[in-house]
C-alpha cells in the first residue's frame, strides 16, 4: 500500500484547525463553582417602617435625622464578600432610575447616608443587617431627593432606591429646549415627506415629574399641519435629570418653510398614588422643507429655455430704406 504523505501546506492548515478547536475548548469550559456562588439578594430591614417594603421612602426635614437597615442574603454555598456604598440617583439610557458609578462625586442622598460598614462578609445561606442614618444637611433643598445603597462582589451590582422628600414649599417645573427638526423629503415633486422632531425635557422644579408629550409640524402661517401622533409620558425625572426625546412625523408638506411645537405637560403623582396635570409647556424650532426635486426640475428647465433662445436666435428687423446709394 502507498504511503500517505502530508505536504507542508497540508499540515499548516491542521496546526492552525486543531488550534481553533483547543481554543473553542477552552473558551467553552462552565465557569468556575467559585463563581457562581456569588448569589445574594438585599432587602430594606424589618422594623417601625415596615416588614415588605419595595425601597426606602422618607419624608423628613432639613437637619433631621432618620436610621433604617439594609439586609443582605448570601444565596450562594460559600462566603460572600461584598462592599456597600452610598450613592445619588441617575438616569440610564432606558428612562430607568439607576445608581451613579463609585466614581461619581456624591451631593444629594450618596452624601447623606452613612453606612455602619462599608465592606461586610456574609457566611452562606445566612443574613446580614447593616443598620445606617440618614441625615440631610441643615440647607438641603426642599423637594424630592433620591439616591440609593449598592452593594458589589466581583463586578457584579445589586442594591436598593432610597426616595427622599425634604419638607418645605414643593415647586414642580419642566422646561423643554434644543427644538430641532430634520426633514426627509420624497423624490416625488410634489409629494410630503417625513421629518423627525428631537428636544431635551428637563426637570428644573424639585419634585420628581413625568410628562404627557404632544408633538406637530405645520407649515407658514400653521397650514398643513402634522401631527406625531401619541408619543409616550417621559420617565419619571428626579429634579435635576433631562430626558431628551425623538418623535417622527409623517407627511410633511415641504411648504419651503416648516415649524415644530412641542407642548409637555408635567404629572405629579402625589402621596396617594393619583396623578394630577399641571400647566403646559410649549416651545418651537424650525427648518427648510424645500421641495428639492421640483426646484431641480426648475433650473434644468430654465436652462433649456436658454439654451433653445440662444440656439433659435431672435430674428433680425428689417430697415425702412436703402443706405449708401450710388449716385
Amino acid at each position: 500500500m502507498t504511503p500517505h504523505t502530508t505536504t507542508p501546506h497540508l499540515r499548516t492548515m491542521l496546526v492552525v484547525v486543531l488550534s481553533a478547536l483547543s481554543l473553542g475548548a477552552l473558551v467553552a469550559r462552565p465557569a468556575p463553582a467559585a463563581a457562581a456562588d456569588a448569589s445574594w439578594t438585599v432587602r430594606t430591614a424589618a422594623n417601625d417602617f415596615g416588614t415588605d417594603r419595595t425601597d426606602y421612602g422618607y419624608t423628613l426635614s432639613a437637619g433631621g435625622r432618620i436610621e433604617d437597615g439594609i439586609e443582605i442574603v448570601n444565596q450562594g454555598t460559600t462566603a460572600l464578600h461584598l462592599s456597600l456604598r452610598p450613592a445619588d440617583a441617575v438616569l440610564d439610557a432606558a428612562g430607568r432610575i439607576d445608581m451613579a458609578g463609585a466614581s461619581a462625586r456624591a451631593a444629594g442622598v450618596g452624601a447623606w447616608v452613612h453606612l455602619q460598614q462599608q465592606a461586610v462578609t456574609v457566611d452562606p445561606g445566612a443574613t446580614l443587617t447593616v443598620p445606617f442614618v440618614l441625615t440631610p444637611p441643615r440647607g438641603a433643598a426642599a423637594g424630592d431627593h433620591v439616591g440609593g445603597i449598592v452593594t458589589t462582589a466581583g463586578g457584579r451590582r445589586a442594591g436598593l432606591q432610597i426616595r427622599l422628600r425634604v419638607s418645605g414649599a414643593l415647586r414642580p417645573a419642566l422646561a423643554v429646549s434644543g427644538v430641532h427638526v430634520e426633514y426627509d423629503g420624497s423624490a416625488n415633486p410634489v409629494g410630503s415627506g417625513d421629518a423627525t422632531v428631537s428636544y431635551t425635557v428637563r426637570n428644573t422644579g424639585n419634585t420628581t415629574l413625568s410628562a404627557r408629550q404632544a408633538v406637530s409640524v405645520a407649515g407658514p402661517l400653521g397650514v398643513w399641519r402634522r401631527g406625531a401622533g401619541r408619543v409616550a409620558d417621559t420617565p419619571a425625572l428626579p429634579p435635576g435629570t433631562s430626558w431628551t426625546v425623538s418623535a417622527p412625523v409623517r407627511d410633511v408638506a415641504p411648504a419651503l418653510r416648516a415649524r415644530a411645537s412641542v407642548k409637555v405637560t408635567p404629572l405629579l403623582v402625589d402621596a396617594a398614588g393619583s396623578t394630577s396635570p399641571l400647566r403646559a409647556v410649549s416651545a418651537s424650532g424650525g427648518t427648510w422643507t424645500l421641495p428639492w426635486t421640483l426646484l431641480v426640475a426648475l433650473i434644468l428647465l430654465v436652462g433649456l429655455v436658454v439654451v433653445v433662445v440662444r440656439r433659435v436666435g431672435v430674428p433680425r428687423r428689417r430697415g425702412r430704406g436703402v443706405r449708401g446709394a450710388v449716385a
